[in-house]
């Protein structure tokens, strides 16, 4: 079998296991690596480089950076000053996503969601609206603000180092930004004016007020209860019980086996743990409900949170017993396991009870999105303002000093941690390493792809077919196809499979090969019919109530929008 032919199928067979989403994404990306390492394709020499490459340390500096600037509260406080309190809900719709794309631009994507999440809510419920109007909307703002600037999302400094490797220098800092930010207003009209109007309500606006469903456990009292009983004191109390343990095994719910003491039942209910056992006569375990100035707040766990993978008493152990998670969402009563064999994950929704100031400042180090409740971290505005100047400063010796991404915020990073501006756990907390190891292994893997051949050949199938089409189409195209992909894959390896066929695309049929790149960077990002195309829009679908096919409900022109846009502003600029 030829070079090139190995290749493909090497990439086929790693696209099927994307595609699948049965094996980790990191781990798919270290088999596709050992597999060429296998075949010959890649040296041993080569098969580590992508761990040294300047986008790789780029990316992993840039998230340490970002988690300083988020931790510091000063954006939190930027948006909330700036969205108005007592304008129209579409005044506050149009500012809370322009405040997202903005965040989203210098930001994790999943940061700006996390600062502004808990405004989206605050808008919908003022507006006496559904947090559906504006959580969707919200996602896909913060995933086209990441279009405009270099560090706005890790696929445009991969699609940079394409550019380097295969042209001979990197993309600015502000390259994509005229193409970026045509796309990102066009979608801004889009989401704030039709968009949300195409999302389901499913529910009325009287039953959007009532509070959601919470699940939790509550044990038999002394002298146990008989099943009759149970059933009629659950009944007034408006709770049903999912299931029944007794020490470590689950018994029939509903039956007629008699209740013991110390059994635990597993409820839903939309009244909290304390008002449903003061009229059933169960017991809970929660221990805060008297504490003064304590307040519950409903938060979704966001990727890379690092209580993922923990017990719900973590909560409580890393809080020094100050938190505690009282109730979690709709995940446990599909499982209907016990509360304690139950691990964390991302997407959860747990109810963490506790004085304002602990939550506010857990809530930020954990990386969780606040949904129902919002009270800003406490700003230190001498530290704040220390790790605001020390983030523009590395913007800066980027676009004035012209250093490298890698190095300019590597420096940063390393200067945040000297002055101490980001805790020490954070340091390397705050880093994706998921995606660091994902893009360190793809490098070589996209790379062989390229040197075997097999790219050249995929280009030159592509190339035959928009041959003759002006460049509008074939920008278009382009976009369209990175787009189609990005679906199924996550954007970090759709850069690194279309940048170098984009430009050889672009070779063979004459056309701006910075044309072509930015036409592939704008569709790695355009993830906008499926919540799971991008982290955001799966963060969001559990507080908005959404189904899948909602996505592409109101995504579908959006990405007709973005494509059109990106074709016709680019064709401007490059023809």
């Amino acid at each position: 079998m030829s070079p090139a032919a190995l290749s493909a199928t090497i990439l086929v067979i790693a696209l099927t296991l994307f595609v699948s989403e049965k094996v980790r994404h990191d781990l798919v990306a270290l088999i596709a690596l050992f597999a060429c390492l296998a075949v010959g394709l890649v040296t041993p020499a080569e098969a580590f480089e992508g761990f040294a490459d300047p986008a790789v340390l780029a990316v992993a500096a840039i998230l340490v950076v970002g988690r300083a600037v988020e931790l510091s509260g000063v954006a939190s406080v930027i948006a909330k000053v700036v969205i108005p309190e007592k304008a129209g809900f579409l005044s506050r719709l149009v500012t809370l996503l322009a405040v997202a794309m903005l965040l989203s631009a210098f930001m994790n994507n999943i940061a700006a969601l996390v600062i502004t999440m808990p405004i989206a809510a605050e808008v919908a419920r003022d507006a006496r609206k559904p947090p559906a109007t504006t959580l969707m909307p919200l996602a896909f703002a913060t995933i086209l603000g990441g279009m405009t600037t270099l560090i706005g999302t890790p696929a445009n400094l991969i699609l940079s180092s394409v550019r380097e490797t295969e042209l001979g220098a990197p993309f600015g800092f502000f390259t994509m930004t005229p193409v970026g930010v045509a796309v990102a207003l066009a979608g801004l009209l889009y989401l704030a004016w039709i968009g949300w109007r195409l999302l389901p309500i499913r529910e009325s606006a009287e039953h959007q007020k009532r509070p959601p469903w919470r699940v939790f456990e509550l044990a038999i009292p002394e002298g146990g209860l008989a099943p009759s009983d149970l059933r009629k004191r659950l009944l007034h109390a408006k709770a049903r019980a999912l299931a029944h343990f007794r020490d470590t095994h689950r018994l029939p719910v509903g039956g007629d086996l008699p209740l013991e003491q110390g059994d635990r039942l597993l409820i839903i209910s939309r009244a909290n743990q304390w008002t449903v056992a003061e009229r059933t006569g169960l017991l809970t375990g929660a221990q805060l409900a008297g504490a003064p100035d304590v307040v519950t707040a409903r938060v979704v766990v966001a990727h890379g949170s690092p209580l993922i993978g923990l017990g719900y008493d973590q909560v409580r152990t890393q809080s020094d017993d100050r938190l505690e998670v009282v109730a979690v969402g709709p995940r446990v009563a599909r499982e209907k396991q016990p509360l304690v064999r139950m691990r964390i994950s991302a997407g959860d929704q747990l109810y963490i009870r506790g004085s304002k100031h602990e939550l506010a400042q857990f809530v930020a180090g954990a990386r969780l999105l606040e949904v129902d409740r919002l009270d800003p971290m406490p700003v230190a505005p001498l530290r704040a303002a220390a790790t605001l100047a020390v983030f523009v400063l590395s913007i800066a010796a980027v676009v004035i000093g012209g250093v490298s991404p890698a190095i300019a915020f590597l420096a940063a990073a390393a200067a945040l941690a000297a002055l101490r501006l980001l805790p020490a756990k954070e340091i390397y907390r705050s880093v994706d390493w998921p995606i660091i190891v994902l893009l360190a292994a793809m490098i070589p893997v996209g790379q062989s792809f390229d040197d075997s051949g097999a790219a050249a050949i995929a280009a030159q199938w592509l190339g035959h077919t928009l041959a003759g089409l002006p460049l509008t189409a074939v920008l278009a195209a382009l976009c369209a196809v990175t787009m189609l992909l990005s679906i199924f894959l996550n954007n970090v390896a759709t850069a690194v499979i279309m940048g170098p066929l984009a430009i050889d695309v672009a070779r063979l049929l004459g056309v701006d090969p910075d044309a072509a790149l930015l036409a592939v960077l704008i569709g790695a990002s355009s993830d906008f019919l499926t919540p799971i195309g991008h982290q955001n829009n799966l963060l969001v679908m559990s507080p908005g109530g959404y189904r899948f096919t909602d996505y592409a409900r109101m995504g579908a022109a959006l990405v007709v929008i973005v494509i059109i846009t990106a074709a016709v502003v680019l064709t401007v600029l490059h023809s």
